[in-house]
């Protein structure tokens, strides 16, 4: 068992932190400021270095590298800012992975180079206003008629949501009752009927669309149906996937919020000395890197055991848990160790604590994961409803 990257990611690790440091800090500023997403010119770009669809196959368009390389890549975008990484994020670990596994050739043929080259983003709509965490009570309905798939209904904290050009949205198929009725399309954001409330703007994840999406009559063909009823389990285990996104962007922010104290704590000075000095602050320091080094071995553990595959849910949820939980920690010790230099918008540190909470509620809570581990554990999964 070796714990070291090798050579060739060390390289694309550097690679990529070079050209983050480089071109994309005054991006992020613009980004955090006018709460508008990258433009396609920065998702092009993100396409001639290769960072989209970094663990796609290449017949597609991708990189065709591992998992892991896809974690190295989307770290070091993120450090910068979520919102700058956000491509990054949805071609290597969104939606479209679960087109690279279930979707028909042609649809993967039609998808997946556009997302490669930057053209679109994918994003997936899962929660509805009666049905998030528990997800399996959705009602957005998907009829098929012929040839032809409609779709009615609603959802809700879709990330992306009005800005992205494709969503692959999870429906009820033909009234089936349960998750055995579960399924889901792909539907361009320009298809008759489908339209978006207002946006919605959170604490953090600026440059990050929310809205709510209506589907009144939308009309697609049948051959965008990715998963048919029945798929539930498929697309749980393509999200298990997500996950380790998720983790990764929690422990980008992690790290480069820990980085930035590391270097403040050696420079400022308190009572004639640098606060690194103090007994104090060494101890909080070095509780920060070892939740870091744990959450980061996690993350490690779930994407190399799943290869060119699916991660296990409970590797996903151990990590994504773990990281969500230490981005919030470090986030918070971080912003402490500056006091108000910390709380000021003029230092990353309350930007880099506003994004880290959202990552714990986004893409499955805290408690749920835990909810998934424990059932992972035991061997049964718990009924949630009252009786």
């Amino acid at each position: 068992m070796d714990f070291t990257l090798s050579e060739e990611q060390q390289a694309l690790q550097q690679s990529v932190r070079r050209f983050a440091q480089k071109e994309l800090p005054e991006i992020a500023r613009q980004i955090e400021a006018s709460d508008e997403p990258p433009d396609m010119e920065l998702r092009r770009r993100f396409a001639e270095l290769g960072y989209l669809g970094v663990n796609l196959d290449s017949s597609y368009g991708g990189a065709g590298m591992s998992h892991m390389d896809a974690v190295l890549v989307l770290e070091e975008i993120a450090k910068i800012s979520i919102a700058v990484a956000f491509p990054i994020f949805e071609s290597c670990f969104g939606p479209a992975l679960a087109i690279a596994h279930f979707g028909s050739e042609k649809m993967k043929n039609d998808i997946l180079p556009k997302v490669c080259s930057g053209d679109i983003v994918v994003a997936v709509s899962m929660s509805e206003p009666n049905a998030g965490s528990a997800l399996t009570d959705l009602t957005t309905a998907a009829r098929l008629e012929g040839d032809r798939v409609i779709l009615n209904g609603s959802k809700r904290w879709c990330s992306g949501a009005g800005h992205s050009e494709v969503y692959v949205v999870y429906c009820r198929m033909d009234g089936i009752a349960g998750a055995k009725g579960i399924g889901a399309v792909l539907v361009a954001k320009d298809s008759k009927g489908f339209t978006f409330g207002k946006r919605d703007h959170h604490m953090g994840f600026r440059g990050v669309y929310s809205a709510d999406m209506y589907f009144d009559d939308v009309e697609v063909p049948a051959e965008n149906i990715l998963v048919p009823a029945g798929g539930f389990g498929k697309l749980m285990d393509a999200f298990d996937l997500e996950r380790c996104g998720n983790t990764t962007m929690s422990l980008a922010v992690a790290q480069s919020a820990f980085d930035f104290v590391l270097d403040y704590v050696q420079q400022r000075q308190q009572f004639g000395k640098p606060l690194i000095d103090f007994q104090a602050v060494q101890l909080q320091i070095a509780e920060m890197k070892m939740k870091l080094e744990a959450s980061r071995l996690l993350l490690y553990r779930a994407v190399v055991n799943a290869e060119r595959g699916l991660p296990s849910i409970a590797e996903s949820s151990v990590a994504k848990c773990f990281a969500n939980e230490t981005v919030r920690e470090v986030t918070g010790k971080a912003m402490q160790l500056m006091g108000g230099y910390g709380y000021s918008t003029e230092f990353p540190i309350e930007q880099k604590l506003r994004d880290a909470w959202g990552w714990g509620i986004a893409g499955g809570a805290i408690d749920i994961q835990k909810v998934n581990i424990t059932a992972a554990l035991v061997g049964k999964r718990f009924n949630q409803r009252a009786s």
